[in-house]
């Protein structure tokens, strides 16, 4: 599509929620398979969608086709839109219709996209792929698409206890039902992550989730880990870009994190009790609770913007070097809530001076440095959390 026209179409994104008369707003989630490791086509759609009311959940690129259902079990979306740029369609594409079955949600369609051969196409079809859209499809046609796909929600959908958990989170966080039959329980540990935008909270929190699971291979008695994320609705589409998931490394972790993005409108957490309930009384078949272990990562958090202290046992604030001057610290606000505080990208100019104002203002509180791209640290804040 032509740049002049793609900004035309968002435009007219941005002036009406298309998606308000739908049952509930779409979930889709947009994810690359195979080696492609170009990704700028599959953000303007992600951004295409967001402005037409969509909530869009970004797995990133490199994904499996198992990584790619299980995310789409656990975000509970209506359809997944898998990109491809190499000629592995007829083998991806199947595996990925294959997986959905396995983890169970077969009843989860497949849409492909991207350099697929016309003749290829009812192959696809015949395997199992529900649409398919070729290089030449506008941007218009793929929300259609994904509208389309919306239905009313089953509130019983699945015998596999995290799949049906996804959908009693999304009952519950859209239009306040939850199941007279859903088992509650809250986690031994309800850990909150905030701060400001860009401090590295995603990356953090799957750093952390990534110890955990490493710990659970070695103690089974630790349990799985669960994360809740929210990210920002748009005001005007209501629409929102979920991207805080593709952090996680799923190629390697499989199903040892349970993962769940949600939109809200600034610090509205009007269910995240219910939903910490739910998440710790998720249970096996055989009885045994899934979920000790729950981390919480808010929007990108301002001053005041305290109210998840409200819901967690404990809260970690991420801070960067270069957030202001000693000023900043003795304002009151969101260093308040702060039962730890981090440094993150401590390798960067001004940790020195970030570490000693923080050290300041601390009290009995513990300060640690972490550089969470590269693993550091995590070990200290993990311990500091939940040892």
């Amino acid at each position: 599509m032509p740049s002049h026209a793609l900004h035309v179409a968002t435009t007219e994104f941005e002036k009406l929620d298309r998606c308000a008369e739908l049952p509930h707003r779409p979930r889709v989630l947009l994810g690359k398979m195979g080696l492609d490791g170009h990704d700028r086509g599959v953000k303007v759609i992600a951004r295409a969608l967001r402005d037409s009311g969509v909530h869009v959940i970004y797995s990133g690129l490199w994904q499996t086709p198992r990584s790619l259902a299980i995310s789409a079990r656990d975000e509970d979306v209506d359809v997944i839109a898998a990109s491809m740029m190499s000629n592995s369609h007829l083998v991806l594409g199947p595996r990925l219709v294959e997986s959905m079955r396995d983890i169970g949600r077969g009843d989860i369609p497949v849409h492909m996209g991207g350099i697929l051969p016309q003749d290829d196409i009812p192959k696809l079809v015949e395997l199992g792929v529900a649409a398919c859209y070729t290089t030449g499809v506008g941007l218009l046609d793929i929300v259609e698409a994904v509208k389309s796909t919306v239905h009313a929600r089953k509130a019983q959908i699945s015998e596999h206890p995290t799949a049906q958990l996804a959908r009693d989170i999304s009952l519950l966080h859209e239009s306040g039902t939850l199941r007279t039959d859903a088992p509650r329980r809250r986690p031994k540990h309800v850990i909150g992550v905030t701060g400001s935008p860009g401090a590295g909270k995603s990356t953090l929190v799957a750093a952390l989730a990534a110890e955990h699971a490493r710990r659970a291979q070695e103690d089974a008695s630790l349990g799985r880990v669960a994360v809740v994320a929210f990210d920002p609705q748009s005001p005007i589409s209501k629409g929102a870009l979920l991207g805080d998931r593709l952090r996680v490394d799923f190629n390697s972790l499989g199903q040892a994190v349970f993962y769940r993005s949600l939109a809200i409108a600034g610090e509205d957490y009007h269910a995240l009790d219910d939903i910490i309930e739910l998440v710790g009384g998720c249970a096996a078949p055989d009885g045994m609770q899934l979920f000790d272990t729950l981390f919480i990562e808010t929007v990108g958090a301002g001053q005041n913007e305290v109210r998840i202290r409200e819901h967690v046992d404990a809260t970690a604030l991420v801070l960067v070097p270069g957030m202001g001057d000693a000023v900043q610290m003795d304002k009151a606000g969101i260093l308040e809530i702060a039962d730890i505080f981090v440094c993150n990208k401590a390798d960067h100019q001004g940790q020195n001076e970030l570490m000693r104002d923080l050290r300041e203002i601390a009290g009995r509180r513990q300060v640690i440095e972490t550089v969470a791209t590269k693993g550091q640290g995590m070990t200290d804040l993990y311990e500091a959390l939940l040892g």
